[in-house]
């Protein structure tokens, strides 16, 4: 099905001078202009392109990826203001519009704000809002124990960091699991640690599998051999130092260096670790 604000792949179905148009059959045929068209592209041809609506209102598709889809969240700066709202940088050439009605509080031009980006029911225009908690899911969720997430790190609490699950839930960073440095409108990978009783999220950025230890393992070898065989770490050193130096956890470094002991392949010295190969 093909949607205003997402991406699609269209056939080409007629060449002219300012671009090519596409079959985007309930849409009719959409212009595709010259400058965002691919290079030799040909009548028959299928492009991937986004559909929006250009400053006539006319459905227009670009190649250009913009910051985020329809039904997406993203983290964007603020560029210009008008009598109707705000205008964000979405990564097209015609700025996103934040409407007066949809934002948490009043927008400053040059500061970035994570909105969701909708379709306004009233107009088919693709707007955003800056009122997150009404687009968010509030279905029980229906992750699993484990499972790998997308997430947006959305926030700080007492308890650590609020994140947007996969574009459609809260969850829960907390602070004394959390081993890297995590900023507002971050996108990264996360893992469900636990779904509780009230169906509030707890997350984690690293699942502690034998997948993960291996990685680590992996990168502390690595390191050595850089170094030059030898790195003045050892189960005493500070979690700060060993982040810095590794970008790891002091316990998922412990664990790892534990491992490659019993593999003969590092020896633990009283101011370090050294390489045995």
């Amino acid at each position: 099905m093909i949607e205003i604000g997402k991406r699609c792949t269209l056939e080409i179905v007629k060449r002219v001078d300012f671009g090519v148009y596409l079959n985007a059959h309930e849409f009719g045929q959409v212009l595709l202009p010259n400058k965002v068209a691919p290079q030799g592209c040909e009548v028959g041809d299928s492009v991937e392109v986004f559909l929006y609506l250009d400053s006539e209102d006319m459905v227009i598709a670009t190649t250009k990826r913009p910051k985020a889809q329809v039904g997406q969240f993203a983290y964007l700066k603020a560029v210009a203001t008008g009598p109707y709202g705000a205008f964000l940088d979405w990564g097209l050439d015609k700025d996103l519009m934040l409407p007066f009605g949809e934002q948490h509080r009043e927008i400053e031009v040059g500061r970035s704000y994570l909105v969701y980006v909708y379709v306004n029911s009233a107009d088919d225009r693709i707007v955003a809002s800056s009122k997150i908690d009404k687009f968010l899911d509030r279905t029980p969720p229906p992750y699993r124990n484990g499972q790998e997430v997308s997430l947006i790190i959305a926030g700080t609490t007492d308890l650590g960091y609020k994140a947007i699950i996969d574009n459609g839930h809260w969850g829960v960073l907390y602070k004394n699991e959390v081993y890297q440095p995590l900023k507002f409108g971050q996108r990264i990978k996360g893992f469900i640690k636990r779904v509780r009783s009230d169906d509030k999220i707890d997350l984690i950025l690293q699942r502690g599998a034998k997948e993960e230890l291996d990685k680590h393992a992996t990168a502390i070898l690595m390191k050595l051999n850089q170094a030059g065989g030898f790195l003045p770490l050892t189960d005493k050193t500070d979690a700060e130092v060993i982040y810095a130096e590794l970008a790891m956890s002091k316990k998922a470094f412990k664990k790892s260096i534990g491992g490659l002991y019993k593999q003969q392949k590092i020896a633990i010295e009283a101011d370090g670790i050294r390489l045995t190969e």
